[in-house]
């Protein structure tokens, strides 16, 4: 082990620190659309849009009904990670079928 190794560590609990407090300090009703990405993982991302945070309710455009089915089964998963990262308590999350083609 080369000396420099022995004083490597990981920077993902330190990133998500730093990004859990800026998604903290967002505006009202935007921290939840922000830390959507960070919820959900790259791949559910690139194909779903947080759209807002309403009364503790956010919406997330889908592509298709398969889509919405599948992701609400991981919707208590996505709601307890989404709550680590922001300053207002998101208590569910709306799947919605988005009325234009997401990428």
């Amino acid at each position: 082990m080369q000396r420099s190794d022995r004083f490597m560590q990981p920077v993902g609990p330190g990133i998500e620190k730093v990004v859990a407090s800026a998604v903290r300090r967002a505006p009202a009703g935007t921290g939840p659309v922000l830390a959507w990405p960070l919820a959900c993982g790259q791949t559910v991302a690139n194909r779903t849009r947080a759209v807002d945070f309403l009364a503790g309710v956010l919406h997330v455009e889908v592509p298709d009904a398969r889509w919405r089915n599948e992701l609400q089964v991981l919707a208590p998963r996505y709601v307890a990670t989404l709550n680590r990262y922001v300053a207002e308590e998101v208590k569910r999350i709306e799947f919605v079928v988005a009325s234009r083609s997401l990428p």
